[in-house]
């Protein structure tokens, strides 16, 4: 039987609680969850705090004082995963198994692994009776999955004072590996695209299924979804994702302008997985729902479509919207949130960058949008800069894009150990 890391045994007791956000203000879970790490925090000697910004939808803060009094820097991490479909996947999604190396289920890598090298790192620190370089703020939050309604961004409207004096923030998705031409290099998120959740509404007559019906709800509502999904939208570089892709293509050896953006993202394998969606909006439909007999024609149906644009590019995308589902679909906002660009230098980048290098000698550092989103969103609301920062040495073979709210779910141990002693360094010394 494997011996498990402190930080493994977190995680794995971590995916070990179903803490599944359902959306539509629904979940399960998250308050066992934060419980959990509330008892850690505890036991390090800290006073968490427990924020209930709903029944069940929980969220920890607590601060640990440094040993500078300069500005503070928030670390912050979700608890609540997307649902996993057990029949789907080789293993219980929520049993926290190792096999192969690796430790399976969901929030694996979104984002108990992060939750866990947090809450190890901070153990290892005060356990030796040392402190951080700085105040940190360290945060749990419910509901990320689904926006953060009923977590970030309840506790950033309602509790600003916990986050007094902090500046800059690190989260997931960030400071992982990616082997580029055989060569290792890692990607540290700088900004993330903006988020528009909308409903699609078409509307017809209730008939019976044999009659001819030509303005059929569903037929519609299929067209419209039919157009979103299939709209090609231009590639529209940033500040990000031009430094990004001139960086990719000296390592690659390919020339952006002769070969184009989409090439250059292509040329890194997996991580394209990811950077294609940086350099262009998607609308992707995700839930459709009609009807509730064989032969009646409903008089409604009705699709979610999960829209990711550029930052700054939200009203002129859902302008097209509108023209490409035509002026019969009804459009509703479910919830939108702003996308962030932040500088690829500054003292975190710089101290970043120079753990990383020390930890994996001569593995380039590149910055890159996230196509997702963090609660770095809401921390922006009170000025502070957010970065994504949950570093893992991952294996060539692995996809870990794929990881993401897909099916097995699952990092290597060592990437684990490797995060934990990468984010320690940087807790102590930042």
């Amino acid at each position: 039987m494997t011996e498990l890391s402190r930080t493994a045994a977190i995680a794995q007791d971590l995916i070990r609680f179903p803490s599944v956000n359902w959306g539509e203000g629904r979940s399960d879970g998250e308050a066992e969850a934060a419980g959990y790490v509330e008892a850690v925090l505890q036991r390090m000697g800290l006073e968490p705090r427990l924020f209930e910004a709903a029944p069940g939808r929980v969220s920890v803060v607590a601060r640990v004082e440094g040993e500078s009094r300069g500005p503070g820097l928030v670390v912050h991490g979700h608890l609540d995963v997307v649902p996993a479909d057990a029949t789907s996947w080789s293993v219980d999604p929520f049993a926290g198994e190792v096999r192969d190396g690796l430790l399976w289920g969901r929030g694996a890598v979104d984002m108990k692994d992060m939750d866990a090298m947090v809450l190890a790192s901070l153990e290892s620190i005060l356990g030796a009776g040392r402190r951080p370089a700085r105040d940190l703020v360290v945060a749990f939050f419910a509901d990320e999955e689904a926006g953060g309604d009923f977590g970030s961004h309840h506790v950033v409207d309602h509790h600003p004072e916990l986050f007094e004096g902090a500046t800059e923030a690190i989260s997931e998705v960030g400071g992982y590996s990616v082997s580029l031409g055989g060569r290792r290099a890692y990607l540290l998120q700088t900004g993330e695209k903006a988020l528009v959740w909308v409903r699609l509404t078409a509307r017809g007559p209730a008939a019976h299924g044999s009659r001819l019906i030509r303005d059929n709800a569903v037929v519609r509502l299929a067209e419209a979804v039919a157009a979103l999904g299939r709209e090609d939208w231009p590639v529209r570089m940033t500040t990000t994702t031009e430094s990004l892709i001139g960086r990719l293509g000296r390592m690659l050896g390919v020339d952006p302008r002769a070969a184009g953006p989409d090439a250059v993202a292509l040329a890194t394998g997996s991580a394209a997985g990811f950077l294609l969606a940086t350099l262009r909006t998607t609308t992707n439909p995700t839930v459709l729902q009609a009807g509730y007999k064989h032969n009646v024609i409903p008089d409604t149906a009705t699709a979610l479509v999960d829209i990711r644009t550029l930052p700054g590019e939200e009203e002129a995308v859902l302008a097209r919207v509108r023209e490409l589902i035509g002026p019969d679909i009804e459009l509703e906002t479910v919830h939108a949130d702003i996308g962030l660009e932040n500088p690829f230098d500054g003292a975190l980048v710089d101290k970043v960058v120079a753990l990383l290098g020390e930890h994996d000698p001569g593995a380039p550092v590149l910055p890159y949008l996230l196509s997702g989103g963090t609660d770095n969103k809401a921390l922006s609301k009170l000025g502070i800069t957010g970065y994504g920062f949950a570093p893992l040495q991952l294996p060539p073979e692995l996809d870990f894009p794929a990881m993401f709210h897909g099916v097995d779910e699952r990092v290597p141990l060592s990437s684990l150990d490797f995060g934990t002693r990468v984010l320690t360094d940087l807790l102590r010394t930042y």
